[in-house]
């Protein structure tokens, strides 16, 4: 086991990839104030929907997201040069978990992704070699790390990827319609928009995923295979940049094939005037057990939490219950139809709820797909009542459609939703059994 962990290796993909990685974090927090992400998710709506027990994490008022951004975006420089590494790698997990807590409006696997490979780099001595901090202090400057660093991520993409394919493996994914309904949104792209509409491609697209997502990393690992399986894996994350623009990730991910090329090849490519590391000593260090202990820790939950909707009643597509955090990405589509009636208590009067008076466009469609988001959309709408003096129930009516499917009632319309405490860990009644496979 030790000499697994921690025999030291050449550090020069861990230092190339600090470099991709502050860049990438850089541009994701400048680009989301100028591609006006920053505007239309966290500052023109009148409130976000944070995550369930989250809800004093909310947005700074007026401009302040801005600087909030601007802020997180110069710890990502500070990473990639690596000047104050710990503390700035350690910053900006802190301020981008914020981030990505104190709203739903996008959620994205990605952006869960990017916290755990944010708080990752915090602990990895990625700042040793062409950096600031080892310019300055001489004392740090090392040309090795132990092999912890590299497998530490190999293992984190493998649950990625693994349970992506393992996700996909079901009726509407395997008959290609969910990836016949993604591409008919893209047929207005400019020269491929006609092309992604061709049936044998949604085949080779679908199958393709699973097969990649469930075959790279071993390939890439099996030196034979290593070649072929990066350039398939360049292909595949090009065109998800070009198709379904998933900001950063793509690049990120192509970033991982840095450990599992040959160290020299990597210092050779990136670092032509660095000492080759080739001493392969075995070094223990004083903490090993709290650190063995923490990974350990780490990957079970990393493992659990894909599992835990098996254990909710219904099926996950429908009920949502278990979807996040779970690797379940670019997985289905899912359109809703939402009314919310108030009842005032006192007279039983009705009180028909328009959604825009609330809500953004991308919020309206968050409040008739995602039930915790619904559960949250009645709380408030009862607390805003509240401080005119009125006690109201909120009843929903709601049908959904999932991968193209008929309309079907979704949520009871006769229990008051506002009245309902949230349980994240056991199924809410309140939804409407599912009729999918």
């Amino acid at each position: 086991m030790n000499n697994l962990l921690f025999k030291h290796i050449d550090n020069s993909a861990l230092i190339a990839f600090r470099i991709l990685f502050g860049l990438l974090c850089f541009l994701e927090s400048v680009g989301a104030i100028f591609t006006g992400w920053v505007k239309y998710t966290l500052i023109d709506p009148q409130f976000t929907f944070s995550f369930i027990g989250f809800e004093w994490l909310q947005p700074l008022p007026g401009n302040g997201m801005y600087f909030y951004y601007a802020i997180m975006g110069i710890f990502g420089f500070l990473i990639m040069i690596g000047y104050k590494y710990r503390f700035s790698a350690i910053m900006f997990t802190v301020m981008w978990t914020a981030t990505y807590l104190m709203q739903k409006a996008s959620y994205n696997n990605h952006y869960y992704l990017l916290i755990l490979l944010s708080a990752i780099m915090a602990f990895q001595p990625a700042h040793k070699y062409f950096s600031v901090d080892a310019k300055l202090n001489l004392n740090l400057k090392q040309q090795s790390m132990p092999q912890w660093c590299r497998w530490v991520f190999i293992l984190q993409m493998f649950i990625v990827y693994t349970y992506g394919s393992i996700a996909k493996i079901y009726p509407d994914w395997l008959d290609a319609s969910v990836m016949e309904i993604f591409m008919r949104g893209k047929k207005d792209f400019f020269l491929i928009g006609e092309f992604l509409q061709q049936n044998w491609l949604h085949y080779f697209l679908a199958y393709g995923g699973i097969l990649f997502d469930g075959l790279v990393i071993p390939l890439l690992l099996w030196k034979p295979t290593r070649k072929w399986a990066f350039f398939a894996s360049i292909f595949f994350h090009l065109f998800n940049s070009i198709v379904f623009q998933v900001g950063i990730f793509p690049f990120l991910s192509l970033g991982f094939a840095l450990f599992f090329f040959e160290p020299k090849t990597i210092k050779n490519i990136f670092f032509k005037t660095k000492p080759f590391y080739t001493a392969e000593d075995v070094i223990v260090p004083k903490y090993s057990k709290p650190l063995v202990a923490l990974f350990v820790i780490y990957f079970v939950i990393q493992i659990a939490l894909p599992l835990r909707h098996h254990f909710i009643k219904d099926n996950v597509l429908w009920t949502e219950e278990g979807h996040r955090m779970s690797w379940r990405m670019m997985l289905r589509s899912k359109h809703g139809l939402a009314t919310y009636q108030l009842v005032n208590k006192q007279d039983q009067s009705v009180i028909i709820v328009k959604p825009e008076d609330y809500l953004s466009k991308k919020q309206k469609r968050l409040i008739s797909t995602k039930p915790d988001v619904m559960w949250q959309f009645a709380q408030r709408l009862k607390q805003d009542y509240a401080q005119k003096g009125i006690d109201v129930a909120v009843y929903i009516k709601c049908k959904l459609s999932v991968n193209g499917r008929a309309y079907e009632r979704f949520i009871n319309s006769e229990v008051d939703i506002a009245s309902l405490k949230w349980n994240a860990f056991k199924h809410s009644e309140w939804i409407l059994p599912s009729k999918l496979d």
